[in-house]
């Protein structure tokens, strides 16, 4: 059975895996996959990481959401950087950058769905 396609966006970040070998040699990081060596991650992998980032920006509007309606008084540039903290915390399996790119979905993503006189821009870090 072929894996579904996703469309990944271009802003989504691709940056390959971090590691290092030890010993006076030169190397490079490789794995074998099907007969080839690659380096960094396959469209494959790139394409999980991604459903699994949009996944939480699914869970994390549905919170936020819950969190927003609760305290009326609360604003969205107050929320956000709570929940990323909570989320760096957490220890998942997200890179710095795909943490960005899920605060920025998270952000765009409420800030439709707030009333305009609501909307406050989100400070970047």
């Amino acid at each position: 059975m072929q894996p579904k396609s996703i469309a990944i966006p271009d802003d989504f970040p691709r940056e390959p895996p971090v590691g290092s070998v030890s010993g006076v040699q030169p190397k490079i990081l490789v794995r074998l996959i099907d007969g080839k060596y690659v380096s960094g991650r396959t469209e494959e992998e790139i394409a999980e990481r991604f459903d699994n980032c949009r996944d939480l920006v699914d869970q994390l509007f549905v919170y936020c959401k819950r969190k927003l309606s609760e305290s009326p008084e609360l604003l969205i540039d107050a929320l956000l950087p709570k929940v990323k903290n909570a989320v760096i915390e957490k220890s998942w399996d997200v890179t710095a950058a795909e943490l960005n790119w899920i605060m920025s979905k998270l952000f765009n993503r409420l800030s439709e769905d707030l009333p305009v006189q609501e909307r406050r821009p989100l400070d970047s870090d």
